[in-house]
């Protein structure tokens, strides 16, 4: 299958969105969806983010919605640029913490996911997880673009601790895109 060019220097994300993994040692908080996007894959808790609402407050909030638990120690660790034809194509910024308070919670959107990193089940999660999560739990800051199709990830790019690592949570600025186009 021959896949459609992108032209990421001028590609528009039709929803913004963030993802928060809460770290406890040599575990990783996941959750398993349970409606919306992605509704039966295990991820990370997040979702869109509001009008006049910075990443970092929105990620704070979902994984307040989806688990019950206040983040602390929040730190932005990249951006996800997804290109689908058949699904939303979404801009993620993507957050790890190292404490939070209360006790993680099943509400209507998630079941909460006690994961130790060298066993995070990517069988059960989106096909891009596997390329950046790992970096992201090692402490890594990322920046990626993928490609999907009917949830299979057709093409992807990843920087590993780009130079140009922009933090947005200051104020909403103009995204860098990679140069040119790459299937």
């Amino acid at each position: 299958m021959k896949i459609k060019q992108i032209d990421w220097n001028h590609w528009q994300p039709e929803a913004s969105a963030t993802l928060m993994f809460v770290i406890r040692g040599e575990e990783v908080l996941l959750i398993h969806k349970k409606r919306g996007l992605g509704a039966g894959k295990v991820n990370g808790p997040g979702g869109h983010i509001e009008p006049g609402e910075k990443p970092m407050a929105c990620a704070i909030r979902e994984t307040r919605e989806e688990l019950c638990i206040e983040s602390k120690n929040v730190n932005y660790m990249g951006e996800l640029y997804f290109h689908a034809e058949d699904m939303p194509r979404i801009h993620a910024y993507v957050y790890t913490a190292t404490d939070y308070e209360g006790e993680p919670t099943e509400t209507d959107e998630a079941i909460p996911l006690w994961t130790p990193m060298a066993k995070i089940p990517f069988d059960k999660m989106w096909q891009d997880d596997q390329l950046w999560l790992p970096q992201v739990l090692r402490g890594n800051k990322i920046r990626g673009w993928f490609v999907f199709e009917k949830e299979n990830l057709l093409d992807h790019r990843l920087e590993i601790n780009p130079q140009t690592t922009q933090i947005l949570d200051a104020a909403y600025t103009a995204t860098t895109y990679p140069a040119g186009n790459w299937a």
